[in-house]
């Protein structure tokens, strides 16, 4: 399993980044190359292009209907839309209850978009997309949210492989379910203990690493990081409380599994 950092800013796009989204990809046994895109938030469609054809991309995963993590779901409609080589069919969308209207709202539509194939999440629910599962868990934030855990095969064969997303949320069940044992989990930090530290819709650095330190998970990777936020002092939060490895997200950043 493949993880590539297609955009980390956290609530707006930043000047190196664009809004959240994650690729990750793995073969199966014929060779076949699978491909999941976990959020497309504002901007992200131009960079995922550096990584696969859009067209290519085998189902997208929305953690939540906020616009840094969905808003390219219209630019995606048009690409399938109006590429001249055509899509390849509909491409999966899960996303929470709503997420049809949303992107009837994004695209600036009143009919479902015919390239892309609306689903509706289930808390604790498992799909899978070729060799990989995605299991979503309802978390705590201001809008309906998810966090999402893909399992998949190892780059080496050796058994199975998990990457853990927060989305946005603060801590709770749901998050610690998702992240248990964990080998990656890209976790968001958009607040500081020191500034807006407030509860019930996002982590902090320091919060970060404590729910990765309870869930046991291999390595932390700290992303939705504020364009207005130091990412260095969000690290230094979340080593205070995390004692395995630890880094920060950058567009570009590959993770092998």
């Amino acid at each position: 399993m493949r993880i590539r950092v297609v955009g980390c800013s956290g609530s707006v796009p930043g000047p190196a980044s664009s809004g959240s989204c994650y690729l990750v990809e793995a073969d199966d046994a014929s060779g076949r190359t699978w491909r999941i895109v976990l959020d497309l938030g504002a901007g992200a469609l131009g960079p995922l292009q550096r990584w696969c054809d859009p067209r290519e991309v085998d189902a997208v995963a929305l953690s939540h209907l906020h616009a840094d993590h969905c808003a390219d779901l219209a630019a995606l409609h048009v690409y399938l839309s109006y590429h001249p080589e055509g899509s390849r069919g509909p491409i999966a969308v899960y996303g929470p209850f709503g997420t049809s209207s949303r992107v009837e709202q994004l695209r600036g539509a009143t009919e479902p978009s015919p390239v892309l194939d609306i689903r509706v999440w289930q808390a604790g629910g498992e799909v899978s997309v070729g060799p990989l599962t995605i299991r979503a868990e309802a978390v705590e934030h201001h809008s309906p949210a998810y966090a999402l855990r893909v399992s998949g095969p190892r780059e080496d064969g050796g058994g199975g492989a998990v990457v853990a997303y927060s989305g946005d949320s603060d801590e709770c069940e749901g998050l610690a379910r998702i992240a248990e044992g964990a080998d990656v989990f890209l976790c968001e930090a958009s607040y500081l203990e020191s500034h807006m530290a407030a509860r019930g819709t996002h982590l902090t650095g320091r919060r970060a690493g404590t729910v990765a330190e309870a869930a046991g998970v291999s390595r932390l990777v700290l992303t939705h990081v504020p364009p207005w936020t130091d990412p260095n002092l969000a690290l230094a939060e979340a080593e205070s409380t995390f004692f395995g490895s630890i880094d920060g997200a950058h567009p570009g950043l590959s993770i092998l599994l």
